[in-house]
């Protein structure tokens, strides 16, 4: 019956979005007016993040059973978002009177998912485990045709559509499935593995790729420290986020302020985290410098209480670090773009292990018959790739094939202590409130 009521409750009170370009000289304004339930921040932000928006600023508030959010967004040249079609996209799927749907489409995925095979993958990561694992695809005559690999903290999880070589269709005899399944286990596991190889056949658009990589690598504990020789180099310390989770006792909030390098979704990968770990964010703020973000955020677990055990802060701490973390652009970034084939990928990945070339992460994507790869690749020890031996494999793959993408863009600051959530948090309830009723009544 609650189910049903609120269900009722929605249909009478449909989502209302707002997508303003006048008010802001510099962003465009999304304003999102909902029925509140658990997991819509999380909707809203995969909506955003699906079309590639950048999100410079944000307002945060659900306490109670209203949901209202303002978003200031820019495209990814720094512009306001002019384009009709990314307008009325976001507008549908947020107004939907059914909820937030699920998207009909992969964030970066470029078939249908009837026409794909989905298959995820995690385990330990070592140098050349790509490599390995885009070879036993080639010789089972997988093609694939588009995935996304992440690796953080000696651990790797990917997501991976494949298509038979022969028909271009998704694979689905279960004789040629189990064997892929049991194939790639072997190749996951290795030599020594410590902790279980997973791999498993999903069904493809059910839940956002990205989601499921943040899923995959929390079910496999990333997040916790990892005591071996090949990650005790030293680090910059400036260039890794500050996370704290501290009490607000009078108002049964556990406040979170996280500052980090700022990067194209941030957010999205931060709410992913708090909702799996089933934390709700009742008010919030974020804010965007030239090259640091500062996020601030009020939570309480689900059952409506604050963090009440040390333990319990300090896995907050670990998780929301993972998660910025994880997709954060570590390595040289490298460029390919070429006319695709079957077995292209495990060509090029060979390429790269001969080389003594680590992938700490790949976006890999087909469109119009084209491949359209970006890997980020460090050595073996993690540090800096030699140029000469990048110049070396783009000489083996093509110098117009695969591109260096440089990057000039120096380390944020290093944090400056934890009293600014507080003061920060002081101005947000007095102003942020206020602000949303300016809009509500602008619009």
């Amino acid at each position: 019956m609650e189910d049903e009521y609120s269900k009722f409750v929605r249909r009478m009170n449909p989502p209302r979005v707002v997508i303003d370009n006048d008010t802001c000289e510099d962003a465009t304004v999304i304003q999102v007016d909902s029925v509140n339930k658990h997991g819509i921040l999380l909707d809203v932000v995969q909506v955003l993040a699906e079309v590639n928006l950048i999100i410079t600023k944000a307002y945060i508030s659900s306490d109670g059973v209203w949901f209202m959010d303002v978003f200031n967004v820019i495209d990814q040249n720094g512009k306001k978002i002019r384009d009709q079609d990314i307008i009325n996209y976001i507008q549908m799927r947020l107004e939907s009177n059914a909820g937030f749907v699920p998207s009909m489409r992969d964030s970066v995925g470029v078939m249908p998912s009837e026409e794909h095979t989905s298959i995820e993958l995690s385990g330990t990561d070592r140098p050349g485990l790509l490599s390995e694992v885009c070879a036993v695809l080639a010789d089972l005559h997988c093609n694939v045709v588009n995935a996304e690999i992440w690796t953080h903290n000696a651990r790797a999880a990917a997501v991976v559509h494949v298509t038979d070589d022969s028909t271009g269709c998704a694979i689905k005899d279960p004789n040629r499935l189990a064997t892929i399944k049991e194939l790639l286990c072997n190749v996951l596991r290795g030599n020594s593995e410590l902790k279980a190889a997973k791999m498993t056949l999903a069904t493809p658009g059910v839940t956002n790729r990205d989601r499921r990589l943040h899923q995959l690598m929390f079910a496999d504990r990333d997040y916790e420290k990892v005591e071996r020789a090949e990650l005790q180099r030293i680090e910059d310390k400036g260039s890794r986020p500050h996370v704290t989770a501290l009490d607000c006792s009078q108002k049964d909030y556990t406040v979170v302020t996280m500052r980090s390098k700022d990067r194209p979704k941030l957010l999205f990968d931060i709410i992913c985290t708090l909702t799996d770990m089933q934390y709700v964010v009742f008010h919030g703020m974020v804010n965007t410098g030239r090259m640091e973000a500062y996020q601030e955020f009020y939570i309480r677990h689900v059952d409506g209480l604050p963090i009440s055990s040390e333990a319990e802060r300090e896995r907050v701490v670990q998780c929301l670090e993972a998660a910025i973390e994880r997709r954060a652009s570590e390595g040289l970034e490298l460029q390919l773009c070429t006319d695709d084939r079957v077995g292209l990928l495990s060509d090029i990945t060979r390429i790269f292990r001969e080389n003594s070339l680590c992938v700490k992460r790949a976006e890999i994507s087909t469109k119009g018959g084209k491949a359209i790869d970006t890997f980020y690749v460090t050595d073996v020890t993690g540090n800096t790739v030699d140029p000469k031996i990048i110049d070396s494999v783009r000489r083996q793959i093509g110098q117009t094939i695969l591109q260096v993408k440089l990057n000039s863009s120096p380390p944020p600051k290093a944090p400056q202590g934890t009293t600014m959530g507080y003061l920060f948090g002081n101005l947000f309830k007095a102003r942020s409130f206020q602000n949303f009723k300016l809009i509500r009544s602008y619009s």
